[in-house]
């Protein structure tokens, strides 16, 4: 039987953070005598892999030819935000079930998507599970090293300006490496209504009234729902002024919560007054996207420990946990 002729002009597009559209050229008299596809898929940093031989190891797939391009979904747990490198034969299968192949094509690189609004609204149902009842606050903090404090008072103007968040939490949350903002908490404490005396970021916190970061010309968005192989669980919020880029950003990416009304973050009208609470059952990060200028608020030292135990600064969330991973790409 003739040879077959080798794949050429792979072309990869549609990808996503768990699947991706393959397609390539042949030879036109291969067209109908091809009955499957091998497709060999690596990731980036495993450079070292060798090709599979066809008759001596299974392929990592073996699909019926169909009609290019072809979707490949669900044959692998692909990583979202990954680096891959595909490369793809083809193949007649005989009468003695042996395989007739082409020559492995070329290798083409491509990398994975990050979670859509979709994937987001699965982990945001997770996340909603958990919440737990609502507690009333007043007061957004960041804790801090006494140095940190004193860099934005020498050097920044007194004001506290948004950094790039880093990677952290879901490996395919929209928000990692890509949105700038400054973290802040907001959980208190069940027996006093206050935040807990103890940090992981340092013996100095500011505080600053709830109203100034949050009030209803602010937007709030759901970015990001894990654990780091505990049982408590942590929700990360995004706090945006409307028409804001932080607002921009995160309207085309996260799915976004009505203020008045969810499980994780309220500001309520009640009485004349805004009336702010928090999830009791989760540890809520909330991201707000502008500067934040220190005389808006209080900074003081803290009275508790350094518990470094729980920082959260590039923390990697555990692929394993049920509450909160999704059944796509991790």
């Amino acid at each position: 039987m003739e040879l077959l002729s080798t794949p050429k002009n792979i072309e990869i597009n549609n990808i996503t953070c768990d699947s991706f559209r393959i397609s390539w050229a042949v030879e036109k008299g291969d067209l109908e005598r091809v009955t499957h596809y091998f497709i060999d898929l690596n990731k980036k940093e495993n450079k070292n892999s060798n090709k599979f031989k066809h008759r001596d190891v299974p392929t990592k797939l073996v699909a019926k030819a169909v009609p290019l391009p072809m979707t490949v979904r669900g044959h692998w747990f692909l990583s979202p935000r990954t680096e891959y490198s595909v490369a793809v034969q083809t193949a007649v299968k005989q009468s003695d079930g042996e395989y007739l192949v082409s020559g492995w094509s070329e290798t083409v690189e491509f990398c994975t998507g990050d979670y859509a609004k979709e994937h987001l609204a699965q982990l945001q149902e997770k996340a909603e599970l958990i919440a737990g009842r609502m507690l009333r606050f007043s007061v957004f903090y960041r804790n801090q090293h006494k140095e940190y404090f004193q860099h934005v008072r020498m050097h920044c103007g007194n004001v506290m300006k948004p950094s790039l968040k880093d990677n952290s939490g879901s490996h395919g949350s929209p928000t990692s490496g890509m949105l700038h903002g400054i973290f802040f908490s907001c959980n208190t404490e069940f027996n006093t209504g206050q935040p807990p005396q103890d940090s992981p970021y340092g013996r100095y916190r500011f505080q600053i009234p709830a109203q100034r970061l949050f009030n209803p010309n602010t937007n709030l968005y759901f970015a990001d729902f894990y654990c780091m192989y505990t049982a408590y669980h942590y929700v990360v919020l995004v706090l945006a002024p409307k028409g804001s880029s932080g607002d921009l950003f995160c309207r085309e990416r996260l799915p976004q919560l009505d203020i008045s009304s969810n499980k994780f973050l309220t500001c309520c009208v009640e009485e004349g007054e805004l009336v702010y609470r928090h999830a009791q059952d989760s540890i809520l990060e909330v991201i707000y996207t502008e500067p934040v200028d220190l005389s808006l608020g209080v900074l003081g030292e803290i009275s508790g420990h350094q518990l470094m135990s729980l920082s959260t600064a590039n923390a990697k969330k555990d692929p394993s946990c049920k509450t909160c991973n999704i059944s796509v790409g991790r």
